[in-house]
């Protein structure tokens, strides 16, 4: 029986961007999983403030040179990567120049949210699936960290759920304090359609709040990691109802709890550990 192949995605991650403590369990959870067996994949996006000469990023020809279609505008796709040494692991950073090519991430310098976070979103979570069917890497699970990726849960359970890269993947979401006070606007689930996909599809997105991409995320999940002491109590009663399996925050703190949690997800059954 070959490895456990393990997928993270993340909008962050030690020592490359560090905003909150989701850049801390993305830099460790992924190390002590490969150390346990697993084959690891990390995604991120290449936010402007990454610096690529200092963290010796370089371009994948082979993966760069898709477009990545949003309200019906090609946007292209380049994908770099860096190594950790230390750990053995490789980070591929996803990166485009109006989307990400500036000093601040989700915020201006005067600290206003940014307009176009609804499509750097989307452009984040489109190209991370097609650059896995591009590496021909098929993960048994994915497991996604923040609201930045939360459409990845809809886009495997509904688009891709065919796909020969992803049929059988189970997927994972941690939820974490809430982030943003902002909408990503009224568009947000027209503009994330994949052909093929309908509004319905993803209509729980449609308030497009921190709230309530998490709680979509949620439906479309195999397994609820609370990865923050401090998540919305009426997210807390959303997973509680929800019924699927949970790894709890207190669980979280040991790294080692994630292990069997992964392997149960995997084999389907239903577990909670909360």
């Amino acid at each position: 029986m070959g490895k456990t192949k393990l997928l993270f995605i993340t909008h962050e991650m030690s020592p490359f961007l560090e905003l909150t403590k989701i850049s801390k369990i993305t830099r460790q959870l992924p190390q002590v999983m490969q150390e346990k067996g697993f084959e690891i994949r990390i995604l991120m996006p290449r936010f402007g403030n990454i610096n690529e000469r200092r963290n010796r990023l370089h371009e994948v020809i082979r993966l760069s040179g898709m477009n990545i279609i949003i309200d019906e505008t090609d946007n292209p796709l380049i994908i770099k990567v860096a190594s950790i040494p230390a750990a053995r692991m490789q980070v591929y950073f996803l990166d485009n120049e109006d989307y990400f090519h500036r000093k601040y991430v989700f915020n201006d310098a005067k600290g206003k949210f940014y307009a176009d976070n609804d499509e750097r979103a989307i452009f984040f979570c489109k190209g991370a699936l097609e650059t896995v069917k591009k590496l021909g890497w098929a993960p048994d699970i994915v497991h996604c960290h923040g609201w930045m990726s939360s459409l990845i849960p809809a886009y495997l359970k509904t688009n891709y759920k065919d796909d020969p890269t992803f049929k059988d993947s189970k997927v994972v979401y941690s939820i974490y304090n809430n982030s943003f006070s902002n909408s990503l606007g009224d568009s947000f689930i027209k503009k994330a359609l994949i052909k093929g996909m309908k509004e319905k599809d993803i209509e729980e997105y449609q308030e497009a709040t921190h709230l309530a991409l998490n709680k979509a995320a949620i439906k479309y999940t195999d397994g609820i990691v609370i990865g923050d002491d401090q998540v919305d109590e009426e997210l807390l009663n959303f997973v509680k109802k929800s019924e699927k399996a949970v790894l709890d925050y207190e669980s979280t703190l040991d790294l080692e709890n994630y292990y069997n949690f992964y392997q149960e997800i995997a084999s389907d059954v239903l577990v909670s550990v909360a």
